[in-house]
């Protein structure tokens, strides 16, 4: 989507996307149904519920409001979101939810980095993206999850029960219209993905990974020559397509040509016009 696809919101709706259309996406077509966690997630460090003004602060200080669904509203709309909130703490390599658990709830992400993926019948999986802080995940076509979520990092998310941020959605036009937004935004960014994994070769999806990524936290932090990298090689291979022994080739060779340069944790790109060049084909 964002070129990790239907990494926040995971539509694969064909033509254009209206507005009634995310939120039947959000309320599904059955009853109501009680938000819980998913059976055993694992060792969730905290589960904050709010209300009453009690998370107050936390919205006002949250550094990725401006980037997240919530952007659209104001400060009394905050307060109303803030009744269905619930904030969430993952430690690493934890799962927030699982295919095929039902979907009662969707998610922001405040901090930290989900992989989101599939796992096909033969065996093998999908990585469809990556979740960094400000996505929104957790639409479902119907009232299960067709994707895991699991942490790379440790992870902060405010959780919203699924009913009711549909019913707040309906009634908040900003908030409405930013769910239109995010999700036109990765309606596109899944044909680009498509167009990547389809068209390119290995090389140039490579380092068209890298650009979207070092876009993507440049967003965060300010652009930088060195690039966090919380997935590893077999997950950025899984992502597109490829296996691991063509992505570890590829990245030692920009190493030996100091296009990148291996640092903790991560790479610093040292010749970005190299990246655009190999992109543009």
């Amino acid at each position: 989507m964002r070129n990790e696809w239907l990494s926040t919101c995971t539509l694969t709706m064909q033509g254009p996307v209206n507005r009634q259309d995310v939120v039947l996406k959000l309320t599904g077509s059955r009853s109501v149904m009680e938000a819980h966690l998913p059976t055993n997630p694992g060792p969730i460090a905290s589960l904050t519920p709010c209300g009453g003004g009690q998370c107050a602060s936390v919205c006002a200080e949250c550094r990725v409001r401006l980037y997240a669904v919530c952007a659209a509203l104001d400060r009394d709309e905050i307060n109303e979101l803030e009744r269905i909130t619930q904030h969430i703490s993952l430690p690493a390599k934890t799962a927030l939810f699982h295919a095929g658990d039902a979907a009662a709830s969707v998610y922001t992400v405040t901090s930290g980095t989900l992989r989101l993926q599939r796992d096909l019948a033969d065996g093998r999986r999908q990585v469809i993206g990556f979740a960094i802080p400000g996505d929104f995940i957790g639409l479902a076509m119907d009232d299960h999850f067709g994707f895991s979520a699991d942490s790379l990092t440790p992870v902060n998310l405010c959780r919203f029960d699924r009913q009711a941020f549909a019913r707040l959605a309906h009634e908040k036009h900003g908030l409405m219209g930013r769910l239109h937004d995010f999700a036109s935004h990765e309606l596109g960014l899944a044909q680009e993905h498509m167009v990547v994994l389809g068209r390119r070769r290995a090389e140039e999806r490579v380092a068209a990974f890298l650009l979207r990524w070092r876009e993507r936290m440049a967003r965060l932090t300010g652009a930088s020559a060195t690039l966090a990298l919380p997935m590893g090689r077999q997950d950025i291979a899984d992502h597109l397509g490829l296996t691991i022994e063509t992505v570890s080739r590829t990245l030692a060779r920009w190493m030996r040509e100091k296009v990148i340069l291996d640092v903790p944790d991560g790479i610093r790109i040292l010749d970005q016009a190299r990246l655009e060049e190999t992109v543009a084909g």
